[in-house]
């Protein structure tokens, strides 16, 4: 591996679909993957199936913040302290474990909404170990993280069901 940075953004449903996907080529080929999620509470039904291969190892936050658009700036401060200190925790784990494949479910959101400073992920990018492939996901990229990314594929809306009051569905949308 060449330890390349994959970019899936946009208003799209699909960017954790494709997330997913590439996991598990990965480890269907015998590489080691980290697969982490911001914003999101380890609840979705793409986690309990990942957590069954070997190969995977899945690192969930464990605090639900809800939607940052809802929160107070209390509680946004509380989210922002400890996603970035779970980021710290992510980059203690690819240092101390050897790792293929890095999934930062979600960390192009956590970082457009103030829960992570876009100076220490774009560090943590830097500093990364040697190799690690990493991918990130969300919306809204800033130029600095479309620049640092190898790979940059938007995934754009063109309809959605929520569009006509169709909420998320289990094992579709979570």
């Amino acid at each position: 591996m060449y330890g390349l940075i994959h970019l899936y953004e946009g208003d799209g449903k699909g960017k954790t679909t494709a997330a997913v996907g590439l996991s598990v080529r990965c480890a269907g080929n015998g590489g080691s993957v980290l697969f982490t999620q911001f914003l999101k509470d380890g609840t979705s039904g793409e986690i309990p199936v990942l957590k069954k291969i070997p190969q995977i190892t899945v690192f969930s936050a464990t605090e639900k913040f809800g939607f940052t658009f809802r929160m107070t700036e209390e509680e946004k401060k509380a989210a922002a302290a400890y996603y970035t200190n779970y980021l710290r925790e992510i980059g203690q784990l690819v240092k101390k474990e050897h790792y293929d494949l890095l999934v930062l479910d979600e960390a192009v959101g956590a970082c457009s909404s103030g829960m992570i400073k876009e100076e220490e992920l774009l560090s943590f990018l830097d500093h990364r170990p040697d190799g690690l492939e990493v991918v990130l996901t969300g919306r809204n990229p800033s130029a600095a993280l479309r620049e640092r990314s190898d790979y940059d594929s938007e995934i754009r809306k063109e309809k959605h069901p929520f569009d006509r009051g169709i909420t998320g569905r289990d094992g579709i949308e979570r």
